[in-house]
């Protein structure tokens, strides 16, 4: 599958698994923290591993721009920006979002980084999809026409040649957890596009890893996430030549009902793990899987003892976001103290 050898290595591998002592005791299981959030580039985060393959074919391709779509606040397209800046590359990025109506967070991040951003919001004729589609041609056929050779990226880097960050990183996990005496753990990661957790699942099959797989779905699929998983799955045997069929464990009754939408289990989880830990989760991604994780255990569906790998994607710059920031600003206010 061309491991490590289709790729610009642009990150400090591998990232750290620390354990949570804290947090451990507390809940009475072995809770370890993968670290993905501290891969380098742009604050760090899961899609830097699926654009050191991304990049290497868009090079390979005589690209002199990367273009890529996600939310206004994407954390994909935050490190696409970075990882063009980084290779000397322009970027830009489209979304069928409304602006939010101020530069912070990832917004703030892409104009630091040179990178542009094109919005094309709701207008009632058109569906999301569709004005994806519209503003991503749009945009490609203004750089185009400006001399610019375009690599297009789609969302979240979760494409067939993107799974391949995270096929690395499964047998990254399985060499850390058996040094570790955690061989047979469970990994429990966030699922959004569905790249990180495809490339995990095959990954962790095909090299006969003892390690298990459980994914929290962050958002509703509107045809379903087996449905999804499938195609996916078929995309990428299809394209590597390979026979992978690992089983899917994928759960969709924690994404609250939304994608990125403010949530205060989501946010107490973030504490917890903050005032335990000193590490900070993200309000879409981390903090949902993290919050499901909790609820699980608290349930005894992970049962006292178990040895758990969660998996950090990053994405704190969402802890900015306005409509997240305006919650917290809530929770917190008695921290603050004027005298």
């Amino acid at each position: 599958m061309l491991l490590g050898k289709n790729k610009i290595s642009f990150l400090h591998l591998p990232t750290p698994l620390d354990h949570l002592d804290n947090i451990s005791e507390d809940l009475g299981i072995d809770l370890y923290i993968k670290r993905d959030d501290m891969l380098r580039l742009g604050m760090g985060g899961n899609k830097l591993r699926k654009l050191e393959y991304l990049a290497k074919e868009a090079i390979n391709q005589g690209a002199t721009m990367l273009i890529t779509e996600g939310g206004a606040q994407t954390n994909h397209g935050r490190l696409t920006a970075a990882v063009a800046a980084k290779l000397g590359l322009k970027c830009a990025i489209v979304t069928a979002d409304k602006y939010p109506g101020e530069i912070s967070s990832n917004l703030l991040l892409d104009g630091m980084m040179n990178c542009p951003v094109y919005f094309k919001a709701e207008d009632g004729l058109h569906s999301q999809n569709e004005r994806f589609k519209m503003c991503a041609e749009e945009v490609i056929a203004k750089y185009e026409s400006e001399g610019e050779t375009v690599y297009f990226i789609p969302l979240g880097g979760s494409n067939e040649l993107g799974t391949l960050g995270y096929y690395e990183c499964s047998m990254e996990l399985t060499r850390q957890a058996k040094d570790s005496g955690i061989e047979n753990a469970l990994i429990v990661t966030t699922v959004g596009s569905m790249g990180t957790y495809m490339g995990l699942a095959v990954g962790l099959e095909n090299e006969n890893s003892k390690l298990d797989l459980l994914g929290i779905a962050v958002m509703p699929y509107p045809n379903g996430i087996d449905t999804h998983a499938a195609k996916y799955l078929a995309s990428v045997n299809s394209y590597f030549g390979i026979n992978a069929n690992p089983e899917f464990n994928i759960r969709t009754d924690y994404d609250r009902g939304a994608y990125n939408n403010p949530v205060k289990e989501v946010r107490d989880a973030m504490y917890y793990m903050a005032k335990k830990e000193a590490i900070i989760l993200d309000p879409c991604y981390t903090g949902k899987a993290f919050a499901g994780l909790l609820d699980m255990i608290k349930k005894g569906e992970i049962p006292k003892g178990s040895s758990v790998i969660f998996l950090h994607t990053g994405g704190q710059p969402g802890i900015n976001t306005p409509h997240h920031r305006v919650e917290m600003e809530k929770d917190l206010d008695n921290y603050i103290h004027i005298i």
